[in-house]
């Protein structure tokens, strides 16, 4: 007779807190039992989360992120179902699972302030706890954190090319999944965009949310000039779209309705999706203009990035706004960063890696922001405690496994920092094409004598 199989609980179909503790690499997990049969899983540890190096054609990158990153490690739990599963891979032992059934991170967390620019070999955040809840965090930190890096710094180049127009976010059907575009959201916020078409993400987060109308609705109706003219009956201050059938006749047609209904025409734009945008905007506001609707805005979407938004303006093109998607949703020229998340630190003595450009310095650092004239001019690796001149930049976040109050989001508050830290930056950092050297960051006397005396007797 058959003995009856092992009933494992459905999986969640979404990350949440149930499963969040599984969204780890396997070896993390046998790292941490491995520790614990060794007696080690106590020890203290440090690990630092940093990018190697910056993409081509970036001068720097935008840190966001660290509001997951903690929420993560405050609520990280190994349930009932999470340890059911584990058990039913047969490769973990029982000690070990009801050792997780306990699981708790107790350390600390030192990090960047979302909104400040990073450069490589910084650390964007540092953690120190005991080395078994220091590995676990590595794969679901490092996966917030690089994507919320990764799009932050997308957008604010994006922003920056728009010089003050408006830029939406309209990248959600494309964006890689739907955590992925609802922390892209948040990450575009940071970045100084001005509003999502995700409705979710404005009610998770309390961002803007913004939209016009799709080609559906006009193919919907009998003629273009009926569809705007329903659509309008429901949302009057709305911006239409108006590229369908001919562009140019769809701004005739825009007039045509603001003649019928007068006063009461309230539209406030119109928006270009397809050909030649510079051209089309140029005819565009001269048919506006001289039906009296300057006040008419010209809206821009369709294929654009950084580089887009630019040409376009560099051809006078008279466009107040942009729609944005799938280019920045991806950070289409830049799809990945060179982050990692290395232990610098085990029981209270630097730990290096010497493999060839994988370069690793020891021990737990600070970051020091020098300024002259207003203007930053080079960042300063140094050890933690060291006195160097310049403005510190990594900031306590965590202790004891909660929150200190530098740790609590504030979207807003990460948004001002973001436009604030990038006035700093030299021209040629900020530049769409970066000219020149890149930016300087040194390594301070200190931190270059302990890293010396912890790799001559490295692997010994």
């Amino acid at each position: 007779m058959e003995a009856n199989p092992v009933s494992v609980p459905a999986p969640p179909p979404w990350v949440d807190d149930r499963g969040a503790a599984l969204f780890t690499d396997l070896y993390e997990l046998s790292m941490l039992q491995a520790y614990r049969r060794e007696g080690m899983d106590e020890v203290p540890a440090t690990f630092s989360l940093f990018v190697r190096d910056l993409p081509p054609g970036r001068g720097y990158l935008l840190a966001c992120g660290l509001d997951d990153a903690l929420r993560f490690l405050e609520r990280v739990r190994f349930g009932p179902e999470a340890l059911e599963h584990l058990r039913a891979t047969g490769r973990f032992d029982e000690e070990f699972l009801a050792w997780l059934r306990g699981f708790r991170f107790t350390g600390e967390v030192r990090a960047v302030p979302e909104g400040t620019p990073v450069f490589p070999g910084e650390p964007i955040l540092e953690v120190t706890a005991p080395i078994a809840q220091g590995q676990l965090a590595e794969t679901y930190v490092m996966n917030q954190v690089h994507l919320q890096t990764l799009l932050a710094s997308k957008a604010a180049r994006v922003v920056r090319a728009a010089a003050g127009r408006a830029v939406v976010d309209y990248g959600a059907r494309r964006i890689h999944g739907t955590d992925a575009a609802l922390k892209a959201a948040r990450a575009f916020h940071v970045a100084g965009v001005s509003a999502t078409s995700d409705v979710l993400a404005g009610w998770i987060y309390g961002v803007p949310v913004a939209g016009t109308m799709a080609h559906s609705f006009v193919q919907a109706f009998r003629s273009e000039k009926e569809a705007f003219r329903a659509f309008v009956r429901s949302f009057p201050d709305t911006v239409l779209l108006v590229d369908t059938y001919d562009t140019l006749e769809g701004v005739r047609r825009v007039v045509e309705l603001a003649r019928e209904l007068g006063d009461d025409f309230r539209v406030r734009g119109v928006r270009l999706d397809s050909g030649d945008l510079a051209e089309l905007a140029v005819g565009a506001r001269g048919i506006l203009d001289a039906a009296g609707l300057g006040r008419v805005e010209i809206v821009a979407s369709g294929g654009l990035d950084e580089f887009g938004i630019a040409e376009l303006l560099s051809r006078g093109a008279p466009i107040d706004g942009f729609g944005v998607g799938t280019r920045m949703g991806v950070s289409a020229d830049a799809p990945a960063l060179d982050m990692a998340y290395k232990l610098t630190e085990y029981a209270g003595e630097g730990r290096v890696k010497l493999s060839t450009g994988k370069r690793l310095l020891p021990g737990r650092k600070q970051v020091f922001r020098v300024e002259e004239g207003g203007r930053a001019v080079r960042d300063v690796l140094a050890r933690e405690g060291e006195a160097v001149d310049g403005r510190p930049l990594l900031r306590p976040v965590m202790s004891g496994g909660e929150r200190l109050p530098e740790g609590v989001a504030d979207l807003d508050a990460a948004r001002e920092r973001t436009r604030r830290e990038l006035e700093v930056l030299p021209e040629r950092v900020l530049a769409l094409r970066p000219e020149g050297p890149p930016y300087p960051v040194e390594v301070s006397p200190g931190l270059r004598a302990y890293d010396r005396e912890v790799s001559g007797r490295a692997g010994r």
